[in-house]
Order: C-alpha cells, then structure tokens, then sequence
C-alpha cells in the first residue's frame, strides 16, 4: 500500500461547509455512542513569546480509522523568524486494522472548519427557530468561520460584533459584508453587542474581560469557542446557574472547558450540566424547551471532530485523484 500526501491547497478543494457539519454530526453522534476512543489531549504551552501545540488523538470504531492532529497557534513571529505560519496543523490517518499509515494531511484548514461547523450544529439543535441576530465577541478567523458556518444553516439578518480593537472589528465587518452581504453593526462595547443577541459567539482564545451574566437576554444561545485549556475564560460564571448546559464532552468540558469555571466555585454541580450534543442529536436528552430558555453549548473541540472530517477528505481524494501516493513502507 502507499500513503497519501495532501497539501492546504488540495484540503481546501476536497471538503465544503455542509459536508463538514455533516461529519461533525457524525462524529458528536458517534461518541455519546460509545463508538468513540479518546484519549486526554495533551497541550505544551512553550517559552515566553512563542504559543502552545496541541495533539489530539481519537478513534472511531464504525469506521476503523484512527487519527492523530497536532495543532500549534499563537506564534506571532513565526512569519518573519521562520518563514512559516503563526498557527499549523498536521492530521495522520491510519488503517485500524493494520494501523498503517493511509493519509498524511494538511490540517491547518480543518480546524478551522470543525470548529466552526461545531457550532453550527449547536445552532441548529439549541438556538430559537426565529433567531436572526448574531453577536460576535471576538472578531478573528474562527469568528469568521462561526459565520460561514451558521449561516449554511439559518437567515442570519445582522451581526452586532466586538473586538479588543476596533480596527480588528472594522476588517471583519468589511469581510463580513462584502462574502456574505449581512450587515453588521461594530458595537461600542461587548454589553451592547451581547444584549442585541439571538446568538452569542464567543471566540477570544478565552483572555479578556469576561461576558457578563446580566446581558445576556432570556431566550439566547451562547456558542463558547474560546475556553479549551484551564486559565482561558470567556463567560461569567454566573450565566451557568439559570442556563441549560450542553457541551462537546463532559470529561473535557468539565476538566478545562468554560464549564469548569462555575463548577470550581461550586455555581453549578456535574448533575446540572443537561447533557453532551450527541446525545441531543440522538434523541436522548431534549434540545431547546422554550424560548425562554438560555443555552450554552461549551465547545472544547474533540479528535473525533478532526477523525470525521479528516476522513470524508481523504475519501473524497481517493475518489477524485487528488493528492500525491508514496510508498512510505517497506517489507
């Protein structure tokens, strides 16, 4: 057998949006299903200047596939130091039943696009069927990939977005506008953004000043991106006692989501987390059960997301011959 190469450029024509919501379905679905094994991801935070790598490892039984991600971000000077992007990503695949090496990919985009799938999903299974507002804290990429996202799956008719700098905020409304043609609104203050919402996004890497409890308004849904490592936080505590809880993995979420903030000051105990996406999707535990309702779904983000998706890419490469075959074993 050969293993094959996919560069970013070749990632990018292989997969679109619905196709990876899609595979993120699968995978929230798989793992409330027990088809799933997960390791703990490990995450290095490096010296002073540099940023962090992550590695996720996951297994999904059904489809024999294991995959393995490394993930870096936060290296501000890696375009002029080394000559490389400031955040990378590698995704392998191998054969279960042999443990063979079958794909060696680009990762950088999938991330990305998991991430943002996630919380389109949320949407769909939590949000109020008339929400059309969106609040962005955060105006980065993955607050641009939320948008692209979501908006495959709903009319999104205004955004009202935030960032730390308003000449970050600036570029994202001109992006916004112009891929999507929804208007949005650069709030003078998260508050004012945060209390327009239908939908709040939050995705800051979990550093700033927190979104607080008495903005938000009955009826919303909070999509929580930022918080994936223990010292990142983006919600107060607070906006747990009243809201209904669902997260990617309890395990994880628990141990260094957003939800482990207000279990540590003992807000909300493990009983009162309302259940894991997958088992929405699956019909187990009820989703939105009236508009009254604020839900918030804490995305840490999980290696069955990068297994699924990760795969669909690889099957449509082999399908469409795209890529590069070598041989990388020898007898």
């Amino acid at each position: 057998m050969e293993t094959l190469l996919l560069k970013k450029n070749e990632v990018a024509r292989l997969i679109g949006m619905t196709e990876v919501i899609s595979a993120v379905e699968e995978a929230y679905k798989a793992f409330s299903s027990n088809q799933v094994e997960q390791p703990d991801y490990i995450g290095i935070h490096l010296p002073s200047l540099r940023g962090e790598i992550d590695f996720k490892l996951g297994y999904h039984k059904v489809a024999e596939i294991i995959s393995m991600k490394a993930h870096s971000g936060g290296f501000a000077n890696n375009p002029v130091e080394h000559a490389v992007p400031n955040s990378m990503g590698t995704i392998l695949l191998f054969d279960a039943r042999s443990c063979a090496l079958i794909c060696i990919m680009d990762g950088s985009l999938i991330t990305g696009l998991r991430t943002g799938a996630a919380g389109a999903v949320s949407v769909k299974a939590l949000a109020r069927k008339n929400a059309r507002t969106i609040a962005s804290i955060g105006t980065g990429n993955q607050a641009r990939m939320q948008i692209r996202a979501i908006n495959e799956i709903m009319k999104i008719e205004e955004i009202y977005a935030w960032d730390s700098t308003y000449q970050t905020s600036s570029k994202y409304k001109a992006d916004i506008e112009r891929e999507f043609g929804i208007p949005v609104t650069v709030a003078s203050s998260k508050k004012e953004a945060v209390e327009r919402a239908d939908i709040l996004i939050t995705t800051t890497r979990g550093k700033g000043s927190l979104v607080e409890a008495d903005w938000v308004k009955p009826g919303t849904h909070i999509v929580a991106i930022g918080t994936d490592q223990r010292g990142k936080q983006e919600l107060d505590p607070e906006l747990f006692r009243n809201a209904k809880i669902i997260v990617d993995s309890l395990s994880q979420c628990a141990a260094k989501g957003e939800t482990w903030h207000p279990l540590d000051k003992n807000i909300i105990t493990k009983d009162d987390i309302h259940g894991e996406i997958g088992e929405v999707l699956l019909g187990r535990k009820p989703g939105r059960e009236s508009d009254a309702e604020i839900t918030i779904f804490d995305s840490t983000g999980m290696a069955i997301q990068d297994n699924t998706t990760a795969s669909k890419i690889y099957r449509n490469a082999v399908a469409n011959n795209v890529g590069t075959f070598f041989p990388f074993f020898e007898e």
